[in-house]
């Protein structure tokens, strides 16, 4: 029996390397497809991408010729939220088969005005280290490196500029089940949380982690068993 295919989205700053914790907590019938943004690990010879209208085409091409092989469902975390939200979109603009679930984690409803209010990508060097530094998600070894901090400043602020920059577009409500898991200690207002419901016909189910930003790699197996959980419904149809 064919597994269900997950497409992972990174974060800003991430690539396909970011959820090895997730991996190493699936269960048997689902298979992880991490998927790589231009510019870093894999693809780092290749330029980055800095609007949504480049990213997102990009990330459909790499999964295109899988969608119609087997069930999938998508994920992502913060920047990858939105990714894997606006991949969704161009999916269906295409005529594909639709992910039978959308992961969201750590990031507000694409309609939030908080998402565009802080330009993070234009900050002077000083102000950016200190922003990243509060997202909790770079060791400062990284942060004080000035050669590693070299590579990926670039990255940061090329993904920071794909969210900032990303102009809302109201569309027709997708009929696609939801979960959106936040964290308690995230820097985000429960009623921008909650526009993810203006998205879909179907109740999202919403769900909060303790931590902060990247409470993501404290609990990979919490979230793999709320995933796994919600998919293995549809495993197990596809076996009748």
């Amino acid at each position: 029996m064919e597994k269900i295919n997950l497409f992972c989205l990174p974060f800003a700053g991430g690539s396909k390397y970011s959820y090895r914790l997730f991996e190493e907590n699936l269960p048997s019938f689902l298979n992880l497809v991490p998927l790589e943004y231009p510019g870093r690990g894999s693809r780092m010879s290749e330029p980055l991408k800095e609007d949504v209208d480049q990213l997102v085409p990009d990330l459909y091409a790499q999964i295109e010729s899988r969608l119609e092989q087997s069930p999938y469902a998508i994920y992502g975390h913060s920047m990858g939220g939105l990714m894997a939200y606006l991949l969704t979109r161009k999916i269906i603009e295409n005529g594909k088969t639709p992910p039978l679930h959308l992961f969201i984690t750590g990031t507000p409803g694409p309609a939030a005005s908080s998402r565009t209010e802080r330009k993070r990508h234009l900050m002077d060097k000083q102000t950016f280290i200190e922003e990243v530094r509060s997202l909790n998600g770079s060791p400062d070894e990284i942060l004080q490196n000035n050669e590693l901090l070299e590579y990926i400043e670039p990255i940061l602020r090329a993904d920071f500029k794909v969210s900032e920059n990303y102009n809302y577009l109201r569309e027709g409500m997708l009929n696609i089940p939801m979960t959106v898991i936040t964290g308690t200690g995230e820097n985000m207002k429960q009623e921008e949380i909650h526009l993810w419901q203006k998205e879909t016909n179907m109740t999202v189910d919403f769900r909060r982690m303790p931590g902060h930003h990247f409470f993501i790699f404290k609990y990979p197996y919490e979230i793999i068993q709320i995933i796994a959980k919600k998919l293995v419904v549809h495993y197990k149809s596809y076996q009748l």
